[in-house]
């Protein structure tokens, strides 16, 4: 009875609001309506864009929805070049070897900084801290310049090999993260003997899923989605991650005397290339929610 007192009171409450509340209500939905329009607008774009011809696409006033729809562009865009290999190259040659070094290297380093005392632990964190503060532009010439003389030009060492050695903004993250973990729970494996390295990988790892997910994602973002490093380390055509290729039918596109269809398979690949990483930010979503509680103790 009281319950359903308290549910009937919380109605009538929410019924009875006035105008200027009335008013601010459909202000923020109005604004939230524009702005999430703003962002589907592109991707809109893009899509219906994809399955145009030629002329379909420089029509003034715009077409927003093709007539007639050609679908068969994204076979023929994927097929245009040999995106298959970028593909793999992408994936297997840069994306998943940077990811799991950068999340796995990420979360040693911060279970160092946020689980065990050392001296100088906190000054040495607040350097590591301080090297966010150097752009990437000011050593991009000594580092190409260290990886020219050990070789790994124009090949994927360059990109993957310095993420097996964290990022500061990464192991921020994490050393957050595992600071907010009960020391009650390290302290009970202590207790029956478990060593540091069992702690790390059986006690905090399987509580920091929305920590590991988050620099996961984020880390495999960026490699599918970097340009600057590809261009700067790899030469070679066959060596090409995806967005590397991307830009090479871009390229194409803007000669004098190519296929006219060019910007319709550009917006196609743009298209299919940006599928996964919707796919995987809406499970890495549900991971973030379902996981967001920390196992504790009463009492």
């Amino acid at each position: 009875m009281t319950t359903k007192t308290t549910s009937l009171s919380i109605t009538r409450a929410s019924a009875t609001l006035s105008f200027p509340q009335v008013i601010g209500q459909i202000l923020k939905y109005a604004l939230l309506i524009i702005l999430a329009i703003s962002f589907i607008l592109p991707f809109y774009w893009m899509v219906t864009s994809a399955i145009k011809d030629d002329p379909q696409v420089y029509t003034v006033p715009p077409i927003w929805i093709p007539n007639p729809a050609h679908w068969r562009n994204f076979w023929d865009a994927w097929t245009l070049y040999d995106y298959n290999l970028y593909l793999l190259n992408t994936v297997f040659r840069y994306a998943i070897p940077a990811t799991l070094g950068m999340t796995l290297s990420s979360a040693f380093v911060a279970y160092g900084f946020a689980r065990i005392r050392w001296r100088w632990r906190e000054f040495f964190f607040a350097l590591l801290l301080a090297t966010m503060m150097i752009p990437g532009q000011v050593t991009v010439v000594p580092i190409f310049i260290v990886f020219k003389h050990l070789g790994w030009i124009d090949s994927y060492r360059p990109l993957v090999i310095p993420a097996f050695f964290g990022g500061a903004w990464n192991i921020f993250l994490m050393r957050q993260f595992f600071r907010s973990i009960p020391d009650e729970l390290s302290e009970a494996a202590y207790i029956d003997g478990a060593s540091e390295f069992t702690v790390f990988f059986r006690v905090i790892l399987p509580l920091s899923k929305p920590a590991l997910t988050v620099v996961a994602l984020f880390s495999f973002m960026g490699a599918w989605n970097d340009y600057f490093g590809p261009l700067i380390y790899i030469s070679h055509r066959e060596n090409f991650p995806i967005a590397l290729a991307i830009h090479q039918l871009r390229a194409s596109y803007e000669t004098v005397g190519t296929n006219p269809m060019i910007y319709p398979y550009l917006m196609a690949v743009s298209t299919i290339v940006t599928i996964p990483i919707l796919i995987m930010y809406f499970f890495a979503q549900r991971t973030f929610i379902e996981q967001i509680s920390l196992t504790g103790l009463k009492g």
